[in-house]
Formats: structure tokens, C-alpha cells, sequence
């Protein structure tokens, strides 16, 4: 969780220089829910992100220097500098898709659930989303399709309250998105989505349950992002938000509240939490060298590896 805020933070001090190639959607304030969902997760299993992709891609073990290069558009970046910050993507990893459009991640993360379950693996898909995809058609199609066929998947809504700047009061008339698989059969649980420790409890039941075949399941999490949907900036001086409802999330912020709870608890002390910070702090560093020190790819590749070159679909003869 630190990992994350820290990282975001660099994209913040950096981008004024003009050198990050593409524009960022950063998660400052939501990184306790990427922290507690993928720490249940195992590398097989595949995550789909949406546009606010940083985060889930760390949590699922992204290395730093493969999404920092990404984002200055290096060669070495996780798409060769072709995707950015909307686009990040390691198989290997686990991360199939994260996508620009919104809502896109969740028929992608649908059809991924039903591989695993023809295949009969006990790994499971999640897809993170906002609140403002559940207003897409193809969530609820996603959702019918995933209860008719009994599908291990875990649909993460990050209710941060905010589709750009249009607040979630003034474009959905009941505030419960946790209930909306409720037609379907799918049962929905709500959460703080700032409070990891009961983050990681629910989001642990609910993946045992789907590894076991009681999925699929909706987790809302209710969360504030702190800067603008876009960029490095803050939009309350531009009258998109009341400068009241930061500071109230604020006095909540999720990596504080961690860390209270492990001071609190003597899991680790003051020292050792601060060495693990300054630890993170080099690897963002080193990131960064990497990133500025990578070159951009050659024009003769501008094309490689985005059109698929098959004359057939793979498994096919």
C-alpha cells in the first residue's frame, strides 16, 4: 500500500517536467483496496483494471521500472512504450487488460472467468471498475452472463463517488451498488474501502468462496480519490468538489490508518516501518533512472505487436 502512494506521488513531483508521455489517472487516497484484494490472489490469477490501473498492477506484482518506463514511453516499459499509463499489461503477471474505456475490463474479465472455468482451474478473475461503469450496459449483461454460468469471478467497484466530476448522487437515484447483482443472484457485500485490515477480511471469504465455486460476487468499496480524475493536480479550486469532503477522507486516509493499526498492535515499529519506507523510496528511484535512461522504440516496430498475425485463433487447427 505504501509502495503505491509513494509511487503516485513521484508521478506527481515528475510530471510538471514534461517528460511522462501520457496522461495519468493517479489513486492517491483508493490504494487500500488494490493492497487487500490481490494480497488473497495467486499469480495465476488474472486481474483486469480499468483507466486508475496503477495501483492494481503493483499490487499484483508489476515490477515499478516496467510501468515507470510505460509511462515515459520507453522501449522497456511493459508495452514498449505503446500503451501508457491506460494500458498496462504482463501476462506473466497476471494483468490481461487494463483498459481506457470505461466498464471495458469487465466483459473482458467475464470471458477470462469462463476460460478458467472450461480449462477447470481453481483460479479465479477480478476486475476493478468505478462507480461510474456500473452505468454501462455490458456491467449488468457481464453480470447476467457470469450468474448463468456459475463463473469464478469477483466484480470490485471502487465507489469513490465520482464519474470525472459528475458526483454518483446526480446520475444514479440509490446509492447501493453492491446490490445491484441482487437480479441476477449475485450476492454483494459493501465495505470501507479505506479501512484495509476489514478490506482484507471480506475480500478473503469472498475468493475462498468463488476458488470454491460460490462465485460469482459483487465487492463494493467506498473510497475518495484525492487529486483530479485526471492528472497531478486538484480540481476543488475549479468548483468540482467541495474542499470539505477531501479533508473529511483525509482524516480516513488508508495508509495512515495501517499504520496506526501495526504501531497500535506492535507488529513493527516506528523504525522498521520507516526503513521499508526508504527502501520503496529507492526502488522509485531507481525506476526513474531506468525510465529517463531507456530509449524510445524504433519507428520499424511502431506496428509490431499489435495486430494479431495468425491465420487462426490459438487452439485452433
Amino acid at each position: 500500500m505504501q509502495k503505491i502512494r509513494l509511487f503516485e506521488e513521484r508521478i506527481v513531483m515528475l510530471y510538471p517536467e514534461q517528460e511522462i508521455k501520457t496522461p495519468v489517472h493517479l489513486c492517491i487516497g483508493q490504494e487500500a483496496i488494490a493492497s487487500s484484494v490481490c494480497y488473497y490472489l495467486k499469480k495465476e490469477d488474472i486481474v483486469f483494471s480499468n483507466h486508475r490501473s496503477h495501483g492494481h498492477c503493483i499490487a499484483k506484482g508489476l515490477e515499478l521500472q516496467s510501468i515507470m518506463a510505460e509511462l515515459y514511453g520507453k522501449d522497456t516499459g511493459c508495452c514498449s512504450g505503446k500503451g501508457g499509463s491506460m494500458h498496462l499489461v504482463s501476462p506473466e503477471r497476471g494483468i490481461f487488460a487494463t483498459s481506457a474505456i470505461v466498464g471495458g475490463g469487465i466483459p473482458l474479465a467475464t470471458g477470462a472467468a469462463l476460460s478458467l472455468k472450461l480449462k477447470k482451474t481453481k483460479n479465479i478473475a477480478v476486475v476493478f471498475f468505478g462507480d461510474g461503469a456500473v452505468e454501462q450496459g455490458v456491467f449488468y449483461e457481464s453480470l447476467n452472463f457470469a450468474a448463468l454460468k456459475k463463473l469464478p469471478i469477483l466484480f470490485v467497484c471502487e465507489n469513490n463517488f465520482y464519474a470525472t466530476n459528475s458526483p454518483l448522487s446526480a446520475r444514479q437515484p440509490l446509492d447501493n451498488i453492491y446490490k445491484r447483482g441482487e437480479a441476477f443472484g449475485i450476492k454483494g457485500v459493501r465495505c470501507d474501502g479505506n479501512d484495509a485490515i476489514s478490506m482484507i477480511d471480506k475480500a478473503s471469504k469472498l475468493i475462498k468462496k468463488i476458488r470454491h465455486g460460490s462465485g460469482p460476487f459483487i465487492l463494493e468499496c467506498r473510497t475518495y480519490r484525492w487529486k483530479a480524475h485526471v492528472g497531478p493536480d486538484c480540481d476543488f479550486d475549479k468548483g468540482c468538489r467541495p474542499l470539505v469532503e477531501l479533508e473529511s477522507w483525509m482524516k480516513r486516509c488508508p495508509v495512515k490508518r495501517i499504520e496506526n493499526y501495526i504501531l497500535k498492535n506492535k507488529i513493527a515499529t516506528r523504525e522498521k516501518l520507516n526503513i521499508i519506507r526508504s527502501k520503496i523510496e529507492e526502488e522509485i528511484d531507481s525506476a526513474v533512472r531506468f525510465a529517463k535512461n531507456s530509449d524510445f522504440p524504433n519507428s520499424k516496430d511502431l506496428y509490431s505487436n499489435v495486430y494479431y498475425t495468425e491465420s487462426s485463433c490459438p487452439g485452433q487447427k
